[in-house]
């Protein structure tokens, strides 16, 4: 792909950061063979109330602040937790806006709420950049490397659209290139980066920075209007489930 094309779908990528995008569960002509030939997903809904009432104070309203997913979707925690994923992008402004406040957030959440992060897969420039969260991930770097992804992108203008443009990169961090190759290929991360865009497809994702509660709820930024709301609104639906467990 060209670099032109790449940079048309950073554009496209960064409009549907903050506002609508097309539905996720669309399939991306980007997939895999392999992908391409598993079997459909039973399709959720996004409903906007639920049988056993609103899990949350007056202060947030279900169908307003915050979307129930019909039928709760799968999660990698384990069942004595409740998990918190973030699905974002590493060229979205506003999912770096997001990144502090949700480090603040780990550092006082419960021990029994488990916070993941998923990166959105909707087209070939953020399926690179999966990649690379994941392969940074089995490199062992990935807490090394998470805030430099954004600081290169946001603060130093370098996209990191070309797996070249990421060699160099992951080489700042001590990877040579036969290591970062090996990892960036390997069927660990391929693995992963297709998981990512199955549960992106079960999650609904329209726009990115979206928080999922325990494959349940769904919102964003842009439903309760600051991160500080959302962060609270966060806490207030993880509470709720770690009740019901």
């Amino acid at each position: 792909m060209s670099l032109k094309n790449l940079w048309l779908f950073a554009v496209l990528g960064l409009a549907a950061c903050g506002g609508p995008a097309e539905p996720a569960a669309e399939t991306d002509p980007s997939l895999s063979v392999e992908a391409a030939n598993q079997a459909p997903l039973a399709a959720p809904e996004l409903v906007a109330s639920d049988a056993a009432g609103a899990p949350t104070t007056g202060r947030f309203e279900m169908g307003v602040h915050y979307m129930r997913l019909s039928p709760t979707q799968p999660t990698s925690s384990n069942p004595d937790q409740v998990e918190v994923c973030e699905v974002f992008w590493y060229g979205c402004p506003h999912c770096f806006d997001f990144d502090p406040h949700l480090t603040r957030w780990q550092e006082t959440k419960p021990d029994n709420v488990s916070f993941v992060r998923v990166p959105a897969v909707w087209n070939p420039l953020l399926e690179l950049h999966a990649r690379a969260f994941y392969t940074a991930e089995a490199l062992g770097k990935g807490g090394e490397m998470h805030d430099e992804f954004f600081r290169e992108i946001h603060e130093r203008g370098n996209m990191l659209d070309s797996e070249a443009a990421l060699q160099a990169f992951f080489s700042r961090f001590d990877v040579d290139a036969t290591a970062f190759k090996a990892a960036f290929d390997s069927f660990e991360v391929h693995a992963k980066v297709q998981r990512a865009d199955e549960l992106s497809r079960r999650y609904r994702i329209e726009s990115v920075p979206t928080i999922v509660v325990n494959g349940k709820y769904t919102t964003g930024g842009g439903r309760v209007g600051s991160f500080e709301e959302l962060v609270a609104l966060t806490d207030e639906l993880a509470a709720a489930e770690l009740a019901g467990l």
